[in-house]
């Protein structure tokens, strides 16, 4: 794969003859060996699987067949299922597990011809923001390997900005692609709740997990969105959304009277200054080009962080009580009974960050504390959805920096779990309330990436689509590559 590729870019190769899928996948592998030493980004890669998937997909090029995504090679984040290969979701505790199904997402990509290629690094169970808390080591960021990349879907995001795959499969619980986007310079959607099953996705916070599409443009991110959308029976909580056939060929919004709400808590204290400057000079190219910026108030952002983390601690104590070594994964042989083996797995197996939320989960359900803290974070997200709501009465959508900062230096915050939490300030709110957010390249400062997220109401994902792709017209930020 060519350093910078869009999708857009290797499909039309394609379809021409100019290229084959084989040849991308092959090209894609040697890239992936040359480059891992110094960026960390791949778990496990499946060349057999995946040359046979491209030959199969050169098969139906060959006969005509297109879909957006036909013989495009794809990075899936390791807790995303893809029958038959390693499964570890970045953790020591699922050791020599295989997948036994495929993802709902990924078999729709394969479905369409997809070929992954990869499965990517990521923070254990999805519980980070910077990529470091894997098992297997920090993934590396590509614009300068001593800063982090973003998490937890950091594998994820390094494998397209970095050139292994123009398409990407992350999750999102409460930034895990929107905060790694702005880091690596790549665009990335977290989707309204429920639009792309969570069937195949293993459960972090199942109240608010959700697939996240990654490429280089909103234009690329939309083509593989639209193969994977609608409603999945085995998923009791997907929905259709109803303009998925705006997605492809996706067209540029017309951005003159377009209201943007600009939230006065998301411009305030914390903000780095070079951050502010950057997103400040993208709003102006939306002006520019006839839209209207709108300041607006959201008074719940600082009680969003809290609730959010009590609500995914909560979620995390209940969803990692399956891993006790008893059924898959790791088991710890040691004398002492059934309690001991399973306390002396689940010691060995998981790490720092994953102990911490489940003890502190565990803490809020507890007796005596749920009242206390889970039921008054229940009702804290219910207020946040509910000033969404009546700002999008105001506005058509609201903008934001999608970090208050540009990518931090590895282990800058891994003695500080707070400052560390606080890095998902920005992103944590969209998915308290439901709606789709999408984070695309503002700029750059001091020569590293800034991002800019987008949010609206609930299915209105077409048209964040379609706005931040008008936006890409006008500038190339997203067509910039670092230095490999």
């Amino acid at each position: 794969m060519v350093l910078g590729s869009t999708m857009a870019e290797a499909r039309a190769k394609l379809v021409a003859g100019d290229t084959t899928a084989e040849a991308l996948v092959g090209a894609a592998l040697e890239r992936i060996s040359a480059l891992e030493p110094s960026l960390n980004a791949v778990i496990a890669t499946a060349p057999e699987a995946s040359l046979a998937l491209a030959r199969e997909a050169d098969s139906r090029i060959a006969k005509g067949k297109h879909t957006p995504v036909l013989g495009l090679p794809v990075a899936l984040k390791d807790n995303l299922n893809w029958s038959g290969q390693p499964l570890t979701c970045g953790s020591k505790i699922l050791e020599g597990y295989r997948a036994p199904y495929d993802a709902t997402v990924v078999r729709r990509l394969l479905e369409a011809g997809a070929v992954p290629i990869l499965k990517a690094n990521m923070d254990e169970f999805a519980m980070g923001s910077s990529g470091e808390y894997s098992a297997f080591g920090p993934a590396r960021n590509p614009w300068d390997p001593t800063r982090a990349p973003g998490g937890s879907s950091s594998g994820s995001i390094v494998s397209v900005a970095a050139g292994y795959a123009p398409l990407a499969l992350g999750s999102d619980t409460g930034g895990s692609v929107r905060l790694p986007a702005s880091f690596c310079n790549v665009t990335a959607l977290r989707p309204t709740y429920g639009v792309l099953s969570r069937y195949g996705l293993t459960a972090m916070a199942s109240s608010l997990d959700q697939v996240g599409p990654v490429a280089r443009s909103a234009e690329d991110v939309a083509a593989a969105y639209s193969v994977m959308v609608g409603k999945d029976p085995l998923d009791s909580t997907s929905v259709d959304l109803p303009d998925h056939a705006l997605l492809s060929p996706l067209l540029p919004a017309n951005l003159k009277g377009l209201r943007i709400g600009l939230p006065k808590e998301y411009f305030g204290e914390g903000l780095a200054p070079g951050v502010r400057s950057v997103v400040e000079t993208a709003l102006d190219v939306f002006q520019e080009a006839g839209a209207t910026l709108h300041p607006i108030a959201l008074p719940t952002t600082d009680a969003a962080i809290e609730a959010y983390y009590i609500l995914v601690t909560s979620e995390v104590s209940a969803n990692l009580s399956r891993f006790d070594g008893v059924r898959y994964g790791l088991r710890e042989a040691i004398s002492g009974g059934l309690d001991a083996m399973i306390s002396a797995t689940r010691d060995a197996g998981f790490g720092d960050e994953a102990k911490r939320r489940i003890l502190l989960g565990t803490f809020c359900l507890s007796k005596g504390h749920y009242e206390a803290y889970y039921l008054k974070a229940l009702k804290a997200r219910a207020l946040v959805a509910q000033e969404f709501n009546r700002a999008f009465e105001a506005v058509d959508v609201i903008a934001t920096p999608t970090s208050p900062t540009v990518a931090f230096p590895l282990g800058d915050r891994m003695s500080d779990p707070l400052a560390m939490y606080l890095a998902d300030a920005y992103a944590v709110a969209a998915p308290l309330a439901g709606i789709p957010a999408l984070a695309f390249p503002a700029g750059f400062h001091e020569n590293l990436p800034v991002g800019m997220q987008v949010m609206g109401p609930a299915l209105s994902d077409a048209r964040l689509l379609a706005i931040a792709h008008a936006f890409q017209q006008r500038t190339d930020h997203h067509l910039r590559t670092p230095d490999l």
